[in-house]
């Protein structure tokens, strides 16, 4: 494996065990309180567009070969495949909170919602997951409280400040504050990758304020924008009240690692999905 990664960013670890490789953030393990991972295409059993990890049931893979995908995945993290609860992402900012009677929802059981992109819980031994080609998995560990949220934002989700619609839904069922939660922005999409229309140019600096311009967008010399999504959720993260020491950003770009990563920018709708895993130790 040679990853492309970007300066700038924390360095991620790889990790693998019996052919399954998957990304962690070292301030996340470190803690000793929770499990969690950001998957690769690498060790699973999908074929052709979907290989090898691939975690979506929705774009034409074999059923069998996607929930063999998860097992493997579960064996890896240590985590219980039938204790996983699926998102059912659609570029919202609704966040549901997810406990004992949720697990297994979308993988053995079906899903009782729809239209939800992020997912809290308090509960050990339940383990969150949601979905990425490209936009930006939000990782949020509350160690005082121990309470966890995993949230899946893209260009509309950052615009809509996912990072502190999650936070403030932490707070409001678990008493979460800003200032003590570890805040991760897993692999996605880089600024040199991320090209962009002048009407999300416009959304951003309508939210974010004409003073964040240049650290969110620079212009090519072809009149094209490149959209810094990892800094725009670390401004999300630092005005919701999370300190800049507790934010930890990704080196690794999707579309930079074709060969390693799943990207939608780079493969359009022949590919698989990856997923970002995140479970509370008991």
């Amino acid at each position: 494996m040679e990853w492309r990664r970007k300066t700038g960013g924390e360095s991620l670890n790889v990790q693998e065990k019996k052919g399954v490789v998957w990304l962690e953030f070292p301030a996340l393990s470190q803690t000793g309180q929770v499990r969690h991972g950001f998957s690769t295409r690498l060790g699973g059993v999908s074929q052709g567009d979907f290989s090898s990890m691939n975690f979506t049931f929705t774009r034409g893979d074999h059923p069998e070969h996607v929930m063999e995908n998860y097992r493997r995945m579960a064996e890896a993290l240590e985590v219980d495949v039938h204790g996983m609860v699926l998102s059912w992402q659609t570029h919202t900012t609704n966040v549901r909170m997810v406990g004992e009677a949720d697990k297994g929802k979308g993988i053995f059981r079906e899903r009782d919602y729809i239209d939800v992109d992020g997912l809290i819980t308090n509960v050990s031994g339940l383990t969150l997951v949601t979905f990425y080609a490209d936009c930006v998995p939000l990782y949020i560990l509350d160690p005082v409280h121990r309470a966890i949220g995993l949230s899946h934002s893209g260009w509309r989700g950052t615009v809509n400040r996912m990072g502190k619609v999650t936070l403030e839904a932490m707070s409001r069922e678990y008493g979460t504050r800003p200032e003590d939660v570890i805040a991760c922005i897993g692999p996605s999409i880089c600024q040199d990758c991320f090209e962009v229309g002048p009407e999300v140019v416009q959304e951003f600096a309508d939210r974010f304020g004409p003073s964040r311009e240049r650290e969110l967008f620079y212009r090519t010399k072809e009149d094209k924008y490149q959209l810094n999504l990892w800094r725009a959720n670390e401004i999300v993260f630092e005005e919701a009240g999370v300190a800049k020491e507790r934010i930890h950003t990704t080196d690794i770009c999707t579309r930079c690692n074709p060969d390693l990563l799943f990207s939608h920018r780079k493969m359009g709708t022949k590919r698989g999905n990856l997923a970002a895993f995140l479970c509370l130790n008991g």
